[in-house]
């Protein structure tokens, strides 16, 4: 046991924690960006279409989940994945869901 939880129940706790951070169409969307490659966080507000401080508690959510790195160059911030297997779920995420869901009308 680690810290009062067993090891099934912390990496339960980290996969729960990462699967939140992506539930947000704005942080899909940022991870979506940083698949190929870092960008600055000036970079990311313009992908997401938000003001900075909002984007900034996004990354800070993220961030702490583990899926990004962050580094300061002077006055700027970049973030980048830290787990470059993230799109890899994604595409099997695209194959299990429908791209088309078909409702049969009552005509």
């Amino acid at each position: 046991m680690v810290g009062g939880m067993s090891k099934p129940a912390t990496r339960a706790a980290r996969r729960i924690a990462v699967i939140k951070a992506l539930a947000h169409p704005s942080r899909l969307a940022i991870a979506e960006a940083l698949q190929d490659g870092e960008l600055c966080v000036c970079d990311l507000r313009d992908i997401v279409g938000a003001d900075l401080s909002t984007v900034s508690k996004h990354l800070t959510l993220m961030r702490k989940a583990g899926l990004l790195d962050m580094e300061k160059r002077g006055l700027n911030v970049f973030y980048r994945l830290r787990c470059p297997c993230l799109m890899s779920f994604f595409e099997c995420v695209d194959g299990m869901v429908p791209q088309k869901v078909s409702r049969k009308s009552g005509k």
